[in-house]
């Protein structure tokens, strides 16, 4: 029995033995990956593997491929006649004398104008700034539109239109790229756009920046102020030329800088697409923009001191400094030193917001306006005539 009790109990040891060091060498090959029924299969490295490339920014290659071939270079040439001659125009000294601008040094000058342009229809027509094509309209001058193909084709000038600085040209050329209308209403300030043109006579620059504000005005680039400011790089000759939001829209032309160098400090302004779509609808329909103002008032920004003198609540308005007697708008009972404050329910913040009312309201109706006089608030209805002063077709 005790050779019998001994045995089994080896027996008994040696299988709890082989069951402890079996569970162990599973156990370590679990931890390995020595079971090849669940380790996952090894493949070749890829590029995926490789660490993430940097992104630098958006990408404008599509855009700009896509929109400039539709904008041109455009040079304007004209002859001005200088007439140096003190008595140039008494007829008495010309019926004696005659023409004494030989005498006096009067001569012609040439003018060139260089700036940019934005085919706008597939059959030719070409938006620009009005300052592109001269100084003197008078002169008939002469504009060559250079296309991205490297052809220069003469231009007719369909019509001008200084008070926004637009100006429409034809050119006889079928088939061309265009700049498709973006709604500028809609653009937002910090949302990225191009300028597209020809600084320094350098063709189909693109240069890229941001929204920096809408609705500049008073700042004296024209006399219809509305301006959208970015800070894309725009340099003498971008004049007239796109600006372009992500979508490839126009959503402004191109008119100027502020500079003290007169070179690029990041502060450009553009005429928004709405206000460049609208003048140039109405050039290719009458050949001039048929403009509302108030005859025979001038009207200037108001000052504190004087808003504290007369008791306006701020100096927001516009303030009459001048008027003519023979005007409707002294028949109606404005009078000089009159703050207007409101157009057709509309409040004013200043002249320039006072003009762009005024242009938009239909010539022969009558405006509501509202000004402060006196320390109260006056109510009166002022004939809505035409500026009359902007036909300058060709």
């Amino acid at each position: 029995m005790r050779r019998l009790t001994l045995a089994l109990v080896l027996v008994l040891a040696g299988v709890v033995a082989g069951l402890v060091v079996s569970g162990r060498m599973r156990a370590t090959g679990e931890a390995t990956g020595d079971d090849q029924t669940t380790a996952a299969p090894a493949r070749p490295a890829t590029r995926a593997d490789a660490a993430p490339t940097l992104n630098t920014g958006p990408d404008f290659t599509r855009v700009a491929e896509q929109t400039t071939g539709a904008v041109t270079n455009i040079a304007s040439l004209q002859v001005v006649r200088r007439q140096a001659s003190p008595f140039a125009n008494d007829p008495f000294f010309q019926y004696f004398f005659g023409d004494q601008d030989d005498l006096f040094g009067g001569r012609s000058r040439r003018s060139l104008s260089l700036g940019s342009g934005v085919i706008v229809s597939n059959d030719g027509y070409v938006v620009t700034n009005s300052h592109v094509i001269g100084e003197n309209l008078r002169s008939l001058p002469e504009v060559t539109v250079a296309l991205a193909d490297k052809r220069e084709v003469r231009g007719t000038i369909i019509g001008l239109d200084p008070p926004t600085d637009i100006a429409l040209l034809k050119i006889d050329v079928k088939g061309l790229p265009v700049v498709p209308w973006g709604d500028s209403s809609k653009l937002q300030v910090g949302e990225w756009v191009l300028a597209i043109g020809s600084p320094f006579q350098l063709s189909q620059t693109v240069t890229a920046g941001i929204i920096s504000a809408t609705g500049r005005a008073n700042i004296g680039f024209s006399e219809y102020e509305d301006f959208i400011q970015t800070d894309a790089a725009i340099n003498p000759g971008n004049s007239g030329g796109a600006l372009i939001n992500t979508r490839g829209e126009l959503v402004g032309i191109n008119t100027g800088i502020f500079s003290q160098s007169g070179g690029y400090q990041g502060i450009g302004f553009a005429v928004p697409s709405n206000l460049a779509h609208t003048v140039v609808n109405a050039l290719m329909e009458y050949g001039e923009v048929r403009r509302g103002t108030i005859e025979g008032i001038r009207v200037e920004t108001i000052a504190p001191a004087y808003a504290r003198e007369v008791g306006a609540p701020n100096t927001s308005g516009a303030l009459i400094v001048e008027m003519s007697r023979a005007s409707g708008a002294y028949t109606s009972g404005l009078r000089p030193g009159d703050i207007i404050t409101a157009v057709n329910g509309q409040t004013i913040t200043d002249p320039s917001h006072l003009m762009r009312l005024l242009a938009d309201a239909p010539v022969g109706s009558q405006a509501a306006i509202r000004v402060w006089r006196e320390g109260r608030s006056i109510d009166v209805r002022v004939p809505v005539a035409s500026s009359g002063r902007n036909r300058q077709r060709r």
